[in-house]
């Protein structure tokens, strides 16, 4: 069963001159470590966090909450499962939103896409609710 779908598309430019202009307090305000420790890898940071950018945009978009009081940056972060493949481990008013929206015997998984072909980075991602039992 889905629960919600979002999807977002973010100017890796304006990222790049918020880096510039604000640093580690947009980075810090709006990333886990783990987002921050893997984008300041890349040669690309910009685009790193771009991605990421998105990611949690299209979240708050599919927990049907947008960017609101109790669903806070850092409560959505972008982590990779052993075999790479990207998901949103959620924490705070994000996970509380979760748990609101996934019926009685059922489990959670958020499916998370991610690309970029500069100038842009998009994400989009599916909540989908299967039973426990799966």
């Amino acid at each position: 069963m889905i629960l919600g779908i979002g999807a977002d598309l973010t100017d890796i430019r304006r990222i790049e001159e918020t880096l510039s202009r604000f640093g580690d307090r947009f980075t810090n305000r709006c990333f886990t470590e783990i987002e921050r420790t893997r984008s300041e890898r890349k040669p690309d940071r910009a685009a790193s966090y771009a991605k990421r950018f998105s990611a949690k945009e299209a979240c708050a978009k599919a927990l049907g909450t947008g960017m609101r009081s109790y669903v806070h940056w850092r409560d959505m972060g972008v982590v990779n499962l052993p075999t790479g493949q990207p998901t949103l481990a959620l924490t705070g008013g994000a996970a509380e939103r979760l748990k609101a929206l996934t019926p009685a015997g059922m489990t959670p998984y958020i499916h998370l896409s991610l690309t970029d072909d500069h100038p842009y980075a998009q994400a989009f991602v599916v909540i989908e609710a299967l039973p426990a039992s799966q």
